[in-house]
């Protein structure tokens, strides 16, 4: 009997929980090495320059496992123009523009949250 579509549709209905159990496999060592790896970045033997590249090589090479680095980043002027807020692509942008009242007194000035909200006086 000649190979044919059929034959080729079941080897690789056949082949396919094979390919997931195998690439989960794989994700599984490479978060074993890349928690190992973190393991020694934070043993303390390490100054400050060299943990920081170990943790960083570390999560890229766990970034690579997964298939690649998480998607670009973005720089998003928050809502009242004070500042520029690094976030990844497709992330929601920050709660930030807050207002500010002076005090009673005129002797400070008050930064209330984003939620508009504001702090009760003592009493």
């Amino acid at each position: 009997m000649t190979p044919g579509p059929m034959h080729a549709a079941i080897f690789c209905a056949a082949l396919a929980p094979c390919a997931i159990a195998f690439a989960q496999q794989d994700l599984a060592a490479a978060e074993q090495n890349y928690q190992r790896a973190l393991a020694y970045c934070n043993n303390g033997s390490l100054p400050r320059p060299e943990r920081d590249a170990c943790v960083r090589d570390a999560g890229n090479a766990l970034d690579r496992a997964r298939g690649g680095a998480p998607t670009g980043e973005e720089d998003v002027t928050s809502p009242g123009g004070r500042a520029t807020v690094v976030i990844p692509d497709g992330s929601p942008l920050p709660l930030s523009d807050s207002t500010t009242v002076t005090s009673p007194d005129g002797r400070s000035t008050i930064v209330l949250p984003a939620g508009g909200s504001r702090p009760l006086p003592n009493q």
